[in-house]
C-alpha cells in the first residue's frame, strides 16, 4: 500500500506581474527558481502583454522543469495585476517581484529569517540594491519602523521618512485581500496600501540585501497626472486610514498639487501651473511658501509674462 503524499502548503507566493517584460522575465524568474523550495509557489501574472511573454515563459517551463504558474489576463494595469496575484496566491505572505528586477540568492531566506522575531508581522521591509542605467550599483537600507499609527504615516506620506517599495518587501496576504490595490489607479496605487498596512500592522526590517531593484527609463510611467487624479490619490488614501490620521488629508493633498505644480512647471505648462500652485496655498498655506516652491512659482510667473 503505497503512503500518502504529503501536501506542502506554500509558506511565501512570489508573485510576478508584467506586462511586455518578456526580455527580462526570464532573469526574474531564475533568481527565484533559484532559491525556490517546496513551501515557495511562483506566479507570472501577465497583464495582457503584445510581446513574446508567454512563448519565453514556455521555453523557460520546458528547460527548466521549474514548478512555475502563469496566468493571464487582459491589459487592465498593475493594480489589477497585483490584486489578481494575490487572490490566486496561497500563501501565508506575498512578496511582488517586477518582472524588470531580480532576487539576490538569499532574499527569501533573508526575508523568512526576519520574521523569527515577529511571526505575525504584517510586512517585512528589506534591504536593496539600487541598479542605475550605467549598472552602477547602491545599497540601500530599510527604515525602522516605529511609533503609533498617526506617527507612521506622518513619516511616510508628509516627511517621506520610510520608504516602501515591492521587489524588496513581504506582505501577508490577509492584509492584502482586506485591503486590495486601487484598480482605477494607473500610477501610484501603491501608496494607498503601504498606507494601510504601516498604519494597521506590525512592520520588522533586515539590513540583508535581498533584490536588485533596477532603475531606467523603461519602467518609469510617464502619464501626466492631473487634478482629478490627485483627488482620486488622495481619496484612496485615507480611506483605509484611521481617524487619528485624517488630520493629515489636507497637508497630503496640497503636497500632491505642489508635485504636479512642478512637474507642469518643468514641462512649460503655465496655466496648469497656476491653478495647480493656488490649490495647494488654499489647503496648505505653510507647505506652498516655502523657499522651494516660492522660487518656482516666480519662474512660471516671469515667463508667463
Amino acid at each position: 500500500m503505497s503512503s500518502p503524499v504529503t501536501v506542502v502548503e506554500p509558506f511565501v507566493s512570489v508573485v510576478i506581474p508584467t506586462y511586455n517584460y518578456g526580455y527580462l522575465l526570464h532573469r526574474a524568474l531564475c533568481s527565484v527558481i533559484a532559491q525556490q523550495t517546496a513551501d515557495v509557489e511562483v506566479l507570472v501574472i501577465n497583464d495582457g502583454s503584445t510581446d513574446e511573454t508567454e512563448e519565453i515563459f514556455a521555453r523557460f517551463q520546458r528547460s527548466t522543469g521549474s514548478d512555475v504558474h502563469m496566468i493571464s489576463q487582459p491589459n487592465c494595469g498593475v493594480a489589477a495585476a497585483r490584486n489578481r496575484g494575490v487572490r490566486a496566491a496561497r500563501g501565508r505572505y506575498v512578496f511582488f517581484l517586477d518582472a524588470d528586477d531580480e532576487l539576490l540568492p538569499e532574499g527569501l531566506a533573508a526575508l523568512r529569517q526576519a520574521l523569527v522575531s515577529q511571526p505575525d508581522a504584517g510586512m517585512v521591509l528589506g534591504a536593496y540594491l539600487s541598479v542605475n542605467a550605467a549598472g552602477t550599483e547602491r545599497l540601500r537600507l530599510p527604515t525602522q519602523v516605529a511609533g503609533s499609527a498617526s506617527e507612521r504615516i506622518c513619516r511616510y506620506l508628509l516627511e517621506k521618512k520610510i520608504a516602501v517599495s515591492h521587489s524588496r518587501s513581504l506582505f501577508r496576504r490577509d492584509l492584502l485581500l482586506q485591503r486590495p490595490y486601487p484598480e482605477k489607479l494607473r500610477s501610484s496605487e501603491d501608496v494607498a496600501v503601504f498606507a494601510c498596512l504601516l498604519a494597521s500592522a506590525t512592520v520588522v526590517t533586515t539590513d540583508t540585501p535581498v533584490a536588485r531593484i533596477h532603475k531606467h527609463a523603461d519602467s518609469l510611467r510617464h502619464r501626466r497626472a492631473d487634478q482629478f487624479f490627485a483627488r482620486q490619490l488622495v481619496a484612496e488614501v485615507f480611506a483605509s486610514l484611521p481617524g487619528d490620521c485624517q488630520r493629515y488629508r489636507q497637508r497630503y493633498e496640497a503636497q500632491r498639487y505642489l508635485s504636479l505644480f512642478r512637474a507642469a512647471a518643468r514641462r512649460g505648462d503655465q496655466h496648469s501651473a497656476a491653478g495647480l500652485y493656488r490649490q495647494a496655498l488654499r489647503l496648505w498655506p505653510f507647505q506652498a511658501l516655502r523657499l522651494c516652491y516660492l522660487h518656482t512659482w516666480v519662474r512660471v510667473n516671469f515667463a508667463w509674462r
